[in-house]
C-alpha cells in the first residue's frame, strides 16, 4: 500500500469522522438568516459550503451504486465533464438552495453517516488496491480511497478554514456596519 493516505479502513472512518465534526461544529454559532450572506475573501456561503459536500459526496456514493448494479458511470455526472466542474457546483448550489442551515447540517449528518456506512462495507483490498472499481479509473495513485478522501477528509479541512474565515470576516462586516472599526 505504498503512496497511501492511511494504513487501514479504521483509520480512514477515523479521519473522516474527526474532520467532519470539526467543519459540522463550526456552523453551531451560524444563523440561518445568513446562510446565504457573501463575505469578502472567501469564494463560498455557508449554505454553498454544504451544499458542496453534499453534493459530491451522494455523486461518488453514486457511481459505487451504478457500478454495483450493472449501470453505466456517467462521470463526473450525467451532462458534465471533468472540464465542467463549475457548473456541476453551481447544480449543487441550485438543488440546495432551498432548504434553511439546519436542514442542510441534518442531510449533512445523514450523508456524513451513509458515507461511513459504505466504507465499513467495504473491504481493506476495495479501498486500497488500485482498479477494484471501474468508476476509479487505471490511473496508479487512484484506488477508492483516494476518491474518498478527496471528497471527504480534504474539503473538510478546507472548508472549515474557509469557515472560520467567513465568521471572521462577517464579525468584521458587523463591526464595521456598528462603527466599531
Amino acid at each position: 500500500m505504498s503512496g497511501v493516505l492511511y494504513a487501514s479502513k479504521k483509520e480512514l472512518s477515523e479521519m473522516i469522522r474527526r474532520t467532519y465534526v470539526l467543519f459540522e461544529g463550526e456552523f453551531n454559532d451560524i444563523h440561518n438568516s445568513n446562510k446565504d450572506k457573501r463575505v469578502e475573501g472567501v469564494d463560498k456561503t455557508p449554505a454553498q459550503m454544504l451544499a458542496y459536500q453534499l453534493g459530491w459526496m451522494n455523486l461518488v456514493m453514486d457511481w459505487e451504486r451504478n457500478e454495483q448494479m450493472g449501470l453505466e458511470c456517467h462521470m463526473p455526472a450525467p451532462g458534465y465533464k471533468w472540464n465542467q466542474l463549475g457548473p456541476l457546483n453551481e447544480s449543487f448550489y441550485e438543488k440546495y438552495s432551498g432548504y434553511t442551515l439546519e436542514e442542510l447540517r441534518s442531510l449533512f449528518q445523514e450523508t456524513e453517516q451513509q458515507w461511513q456506512n459504505w466504507i465499513d462495507s467495504l473491504s481493506e483490498e476495495e479501498l486500497f488496491v488500485q482498479g477494484m472499481r471501474q468508476w476509479t479509473g487505471t490511473k496508479p495513485g487512484w484506488a477508492m480511497v483516494k476518491w474518498i478522501q478527496i471528497n471527504s477528509v480534504a474539503p473538510f479541512k478546507s472548508f472549515r478554514t474557509r469557515i472560520r474565515k467567513w465568521k471572521k470576516g462577517q464579525l468584521t462586516a458587523m463591526d464595521v456596519r456598528n462603527g466599531e472599526i
